[in-house]
């Protein structure tokens, strides 16, 4: 009885301790995002719980905020694009077509990210989300290059699921140099989640020394995860966003141009000593990327082949690629079929398109068009899958109607216009 007494103390103060966090998470919705762009960059994957399957942190988290802060807002037709889909792979894997580990990743690091972008807009203004994604980047982007200056990952000292940890956690190395991967487990996705966030650095209203600082440090850091993917989406992100974002310098945008040739000029040696040095590893790493197109012909109208991995097509043994698959696309389609991969995929373009006019453009759209050639090179893994998807929604819901402009603004996005705080259009939202 003695020993009962205080197991039911801890337990009682357990669930207050959660009750005031989920409270303050719903009255201090700027804290909330500030704590999830934190967990989002410095908690790794591999941290979680199990609860009927494997939640990570920044999973569960994001469902708790999405509950805690729903708000209803306009439907656009990337809503009805990601409708659609959930729709088709929950009946789907009702009769088998779609397996239970494909269905939770959609729903988990698609989906959930999908619609805190959506609604998140709602409980924040613009300025904020942009300045807390830039500011926790920049961070992030500070802390790879320490990483890689000392060759110690602080990350992958944090002890985690036993799989998880395994596949993510240990460090890579191209042409025995280190590359930096910061808590994203993975270079390619630290590389990809900081060019992302070079959109949200070039819209940030920072005096210009402070932002080409942090423009600087992310453009390093990418540099130093040795992924041409990170570079090619970074160098493609900066280009777009420095000349299409609104109220961007002149100052700036010379600023990077200068910046970008001398930049330029020092990495590229540097690249072409590292790829070079590596050899086969590097060559073989894009060779690989080529060869998995052979797994199209695996590819069903609807859910996936099956066992394809024992499967022999041609000269392949497709069991070589069953360990990864390096191209988002084609795993999409192996794991949904065509039809699925189609109807999502629409989703992504809609966000896309919202750069093409000043009244729908954002750092958000801007970020995800600058990902576009990667759904082609890299999976969608880790943290990086839903900052992606995160930003998808974050565009749909920033963006307003060109036409006719938004219907409803909150107060706070009217305080911003009557002031030019917001770098980018307001969030529609109901009254």
């Amino acid at each position: 009885m003695a020993t009962a007494v205080p197991i039911v103390l801890l337990a009682f103060g357990g669930i207050a301790a959660l009750v005031l966090f989920i409270l303050g998470l719903r009255m201090l919705p700027r804290a909330a995002f500030v704590v999830w762009a934190g967990v989002l960059f410095f908690v790794p994957l591999w941290v979680g719980v199990n609860l009927g399957f494997y939640w990570a942190a920044i999973s569960l988290l994001t469902a708790l905020l999405i509950v805690v802060n729903w708000s209803v807002v306009p439907l656009r037709a990337a809503d009805a694009w990601v409708a659609v889909f959930v729709l088709l792979i929950v009946g789907l894997f009702g009769v088998g077509a779609v397996d239970l580990p494909s269905l939770v990743a959609a729903v988990l690091e698609w989906l959930i990210p999908y619609i805190w972008g959506r609604v998140v807009l709602a409980r924040v203004r613009t300025d904020w989300v942009t300045n807390v994604i830039a500011a926790v980047a920049v961070i992030a982007a500070a802390l790879a290059i320490l990483e890689f200056l000392t060759g110690v990952n602080p990350f992958v000292l944090i002890p985690g699921s036993g799989v998880v940890y395994d596949t993510w956690s240990p460090l890579q190395e191209r042409a025995g140099v280190f590359r930096a991967e910061g808590a994203f487990g993975h270079s390619i996705a630290l590389g990809a989640a900081l060019a992302m966030s070079s959109a949200f650095v070039v819209a940030v209203r920072w005096v210009l020394v402070a932002k080409i600082a942090g423009v600087v440090l992310i453009a390093v850091a990418t540099v130093l995860t040795f992924s041409r993917t990170g570079l090619i989406t970074l160098v493609i992100t900066l280009a777009l966003s420095t000349f299409l974002v609104p109220g961007v310098s002149k100052r700036f945008r010379a600023a990077v141009a200068v910046a970008g040739v001398a930049g330029a000029l020092i990495v590229i040696p540097i690249m072409d000593t590292v790829f070079g040095a590596a050899g086969d590893e590097a060559g073989g790493s894009a060779d690989y990327r080529t060869d998995l197109l052979v797994l199209l012909s695996q590819v069903r109208l609807f859910g996936n082949p099956g066992e394809w991995q024992t499967l022999v097509a041609g000269d392949y043994y497709l069991g070589y690629f069953a360990r990864s698959i390096d191209n988002a696309l084609v795993l999409t389609l192996l794991r949904y079929g065509y039809v699925p991969t189609f109807v999502i995929m629409a989703a992504v373009v809609c966000a896309s398109i919202m750069v093409a006019r000043p009244s729908t453009r954002s750092p958000a759209a801007l970020a995800v068009a600058g990902q576009l050639p990667s759904l082609v090179v890299v999976a969608l893994i880790t943290q990086y899958s839903m900052f992606f998807w995160f930003c998808v929604g974050l565009a749909i819901t920033w963006a307003r109607d060109a036409a006719g402009g938004p219907t409803h603004v909150d107060d706070a996005d009217r305080r911003d216009a009557l002031t030019d705080r917001v770098p980018g259009p307001s969030v529609i939202v109901p009254p």
